[in-house]
């Protein structure tokens, strides 16, 4: 799911509560927020689409897909397209924007996928992973269903950001959780994210079979300077979200 996000520092350590990330709730407001804000629309979506570069006529599985906007601007660029999501609510949003015919599925990235071996050239997951603390079986599932050569492009709170969210300082070095509020759209929801180190970031990857091709730090849009002045500067001189792209060597098939 493509998150809205608050810029480094702003996070507000959030109340345990028994409901959280239910983006079923808050589906509306969420996705007016990610629409245009500094962070989603002029940072981490056109940093995500950089890195897809050429994608006409690929077979690209938006992981994660929200509300659609990734997935609607892979289109517009000549890829195939589909999405999957947990959020019922949130699918319900992507179809209003990509038509009635498009390939959406309801499915949890814990679980298997309701796809072929081999059957995405690109698989995209735009500030998701962080909502798992184990990635290995999602990452399995990810390498299964994309064909030798294939790439997975993936966006993550940036392990450093996570770190500092909250005082006392955690382990840098083990897997925790972290919370906080989201406000937006006059709204508070409380939001339940998991940390891990940097290398345990790339084990995750080379241990479910795929092969490093780069690690990104992007900076925004140069459009944003204008719009978002101060949230500008602010965004271009700290770090906020890490991108990874790896693929699945060529010649190797799912599960080897």
């Amino acid at each position: 799911m493509e998150r809205a996000a608050d810029l480094p520092g702003t996070a507000a350590p959030a109340v345990d509560r028994d409901r959280v990330n239910d983006y079923d709730g808050f589906a509306e407001a969420y996705a007016a927020e990610n629409e245009n804000s500094l962070v989603n629309a002029y940072y981490e979506r056109p940093a995500m689409l950089a890195l897809a570069g050429d994608v006409t006529g690929r077979r690209i599985l938006d992981a994660g897909c929200g509300s659609g906007p990734l997935s609607a601007a892979l289109r517009d660029r000549g890829a195939v397209v589909t999405g999957i999501d947990v959020s019922a609510g949130m699918l319900a949003l992507a179809r209003r924007r990509l038509g009635d015919d498009a390939a959406l599925h309801l499915a949890d990235l814990r679980d298997p996928l309701p796809f072929d071996d081999g059957a995405f050239d690109d698989v995209v997951a735009s500030l998701v992973l962080h909502y798992l603390e184990d990635w290995g079986p999602a990452l399995a599932e990810l390498r299964r269903v994309l064909r030798p050569g294939g790439r997975l492009i993936a966006s993550v709170d940036h392990p450093f950001v996570a770190y500092t969210i909250h005082d006392p300082r955690p382990d840098y070095f083990a897997t925790t959780s972290y919370g906080f509020d989201w406000t937006f759209g006059g709204r508070t929801v409380p939001m339940r994210f998991w940390r891990k180190p940097l290398h345990a970031m790339a084990e995750a990857f080379t241990t479910a079979g795929f092969r490093l091709s780069a690690i990104s730090e992007p900076q925004p849009d140069p459009a944003a300077r204008e719009l978002f002045p101060d949230g500008f500067r602010d965004l271009a001189t700290k770090t906020t979200f890490l991108f990874f792209v790896v693929e699945v060597p060529p010649g190797n098939r799912p599960g080897r």
